[in-house]
Parts: structure tokens; sequence; C-alpha cells
């Protein structure tokens, strides 16, 4: 596809984003999708782990190298933080005070900057300078013990470093961001993955604490424990997912597969899931999982085709809404939400030389509150 205008409703948003891994490149790639001029700095010479010609979360902005270990480019750092609204950092607890490059720096030179510090454990508390991982984080706030079998299973690293963690981090920054134009006051904020994803288990924690919610795996409606919300295996060995919660649905799945309401346990009746799971499961074993899926698919059944990574980008319903993109020749996610006015799209980062520090300070002249 051709390139398209990098325009959108953060233009003119000037971010820096110190190089990081995760979350933190995931927030600062969503605030270029949107528009905003982000710049990542990162160390000399970097060999990084995937190239960034098909890195999705490096994509739409360049970077400059900067030792921040070395005088003189802490201080060119800090003339470009000085030019900028946003800043994210992932750092562990201070590291950016020791390099000379905290909050506290900017609050005269800069006082509307808000400082976005991703972390997994947070800024503060007893685990707040351990090493760690998604997996790690999301293991104290109840989410991993919900999900899986046998076994918790870890939900890729999307439920902590993108869902709990880079995703509120921007929502911390752009409510920031709100109150700094009312207030001419920026701020620092504290976005840990444990606080995001426990915020994130508001409704099943509700849930548990009507009464309604098991403190075990796969034995509710939402967890794999409902045999009208689960997975089942076809006889392609492919899977469908079925979704039928409500009444209506689930009458709707039953005639579609054929099955008799009078010859099985009730929706609800708990001590006939173990019957209901066999049957469903016998059903779906009849045929392949495109078969099922030309049957279900679009329907009140609530059901549909469990797709790879490779099938997901040619489904119809994702073709139509535009929900890949392709940059070069990379396929990768495009830019969401989708705006009614304004234009959300996922650009080609620069890859091939870093940007001249002088380039970065022509596009971004000095505050008038603050020198650089």
């Amino acid at each position: 596809m051709s390139e398209r205008p990098a325009v959108g409703p953060l233009h003119g948003l000037k971010v820096i984003e110190i190089q990081g891994l995760g979350p933190t490149p995931f927030a600062a790639m969503w605030l270029a999708d949107m528009g905003a001029d982000v710049v990542r700095i990162q160390r000399p010479n970097l060999k990084p782990l995937i190239p960034q010609k098909v890195d999705v979360l490096n994509r739409g902005r360049g970077f400059v190298e900067l030792d921040l270990k070395d005088a003189t480019d802490r201080d060119t750092a800090r003339v470009l933080i000085n030019r900028a609204d946003m800043l994210i950092e992932g750092m562990r607890p201070g590291v950016m005070e020791r390099l000379g490059l905290g909050p506290e720096v900017f609050a005269n030179s800069n006082p509307r900057l808000i400082y976005g510090r991703m972390t997994g454990w947070g800024q503060s508390g007893p685990l707040a300078q351990a090493a760690g991982h998604d997996i790690n984080y999301i293991s104290i706030t109840g989410a991993l013990h919900a999900i899986g079998g046998v076994h918790p299973v870890p939900p890729l690293n999307l439920l902590g470093d993108f869902g709990g963690g880079g995703m509120y981090l921007v929502a911390g920054m752009l409510a920031a961001l709100h109150a700094a134009r009312e207030t001419g006051k920026g701020d620092v904020v504290d976005a840990a993955i444990t606080d995001g994803t426990v915020h994130l288990m508001a409704m099943i924690y509700s849930m548990h604490g009507a009464g309604i919610w098991a403190d075990a795996r796969e034995a509710n409606l939402l967890d794999g424990g409902a045999p009208f919300y689960t997975v089942y295996e076809c006889a392609c060995g492919g899977h469908m997912s079925v979704g039928a919660l409500e009444a209506k649905f689930y009458t709707e799945l039953l005639t579609r597969l054929g099955l008799d309401d009078s010859d099985l346990p009730l929706q609800m009746d708990v001590e006939g899931w173990p019957v209901l799971r066999a049957r469903f499961a016998e059903r779906f074993k009849q045929k392949s999982r495109d078969e099922w899926a030309a049957l279900l698919e679009g329907t009140d059944a609530c059901c549909a085709p469990v797709l790879s990574l490779q099938e997901a980008p040619n489904h119809p319903h994702n073709r139509a809404r535009n929900s890949f993109a392709t940059l070069g020749d990379v396929s990768q996610p495009d830019a969401a939400p989708k705006l009614l006015r304004g234009t959300a799209q996922a650009r080609a980062g620069d890859e091939r030389a870093p940007l001249a520090i002088r380039d970065v300070l022509v596009r971004w002249p000095e505050h008038k509150h603050g020198m650089a």
C-alpha cells in the first residue's frame, strides 16, 4: 500500500522516548500512530534483537543516538527534553535521577512536561527495585491465577506489558496533558503493570465479591468453565470459539448445531456442564473449522473460527476494517481505535540512520515558558 499522510489528532505533540522494551515502545508507537512527533533516544550503535524495519513497536518515529552515561550527551538530552511536551522512560526507579534526568530537573525549565514512568512494580513498594517480567507482574494481581486449566497459562504478554502497562501509561499521560493545558503544570505518571492489571480485573473482582465467581480456573462463565463459553476442536484439528452466554444466543447455538434442548441439561445447571461439554465437543468434531465457520460465523450463535497469526490479516472482517496495514513489505496491526474525524494510522519508522540533533531542534522550537 502507498504511504499515507502523517497527520493525526495528536499532531504537534512532541514526545521524547527513552529506548526500552515492551510497554515503553508500545506506548510511544500508539502516540505516533495518533500523530505525535516522537523521537527515541537510544544508545549509539545499538544492535536490536529485531531489525527496526520489521519491529512494529518502533514504527512511526526516528531516533537520535545519545550515550546517557556521557556528560555531553546528557546535556543534549536535557535540551531535547526541555522542548518536549512528554517524556516516556522505562528504567528501574532512581536510574533517571542518577543520570541527572529525573522529573525534578525539568520542574522549572519545562514545567508543563508530562513525565511518563513505565515499570512493572511501580516507583514505590517493597518490589520496586526487583527485576521482573510480564508473567511476574500479573502473578500478584490475581489475573494469572484465574487464567488456564490445571496450571495457570500466561496470556502472552498482552495483559501485563501492553494492557496493564503501555495503555495505562498512555491514558495517564493524556489525562495529565489535559490537566496541564488547564493549569500550566505538568505531572509525573507512575504507571505500574501491577496497578494496571489489577484495574483491568475490576469486573472479575466485582463478580468474586458478589459470590458469583469461584476463585478457581475453568469454573466460571468467562474462564472456559462454561461449555457455552469456550473453544472446541473440529474435525480438521482447528478450533471454533463459542460465546453464547445469553439465553437467546444459546438457543440459536443449539438450533444451528442441530441439538435438541430437551435432551440436554439446562444451560445454567453447573452440575450438568460436563454432559453439555461432551455433547458440544462431539458435535464440533463432525465438521472442519471452516465448515463450522460457514454455518455459524456472523450469526447470533456467537461463534468464530480461531485463526492463526498467518490467517488473521486475510479474514474478510479484518480486511474490511483495515485492521492490518502493510508498510514496506511488513504486514502489521494498523492503528487503533479508529476515529470519525481524526486520522490514526500506522506509519513507517526511519531505520536508516539516526536523526541529526540540529534537525530535531529546528523542528521543536523552545517553549516560551522555559529555556532549553
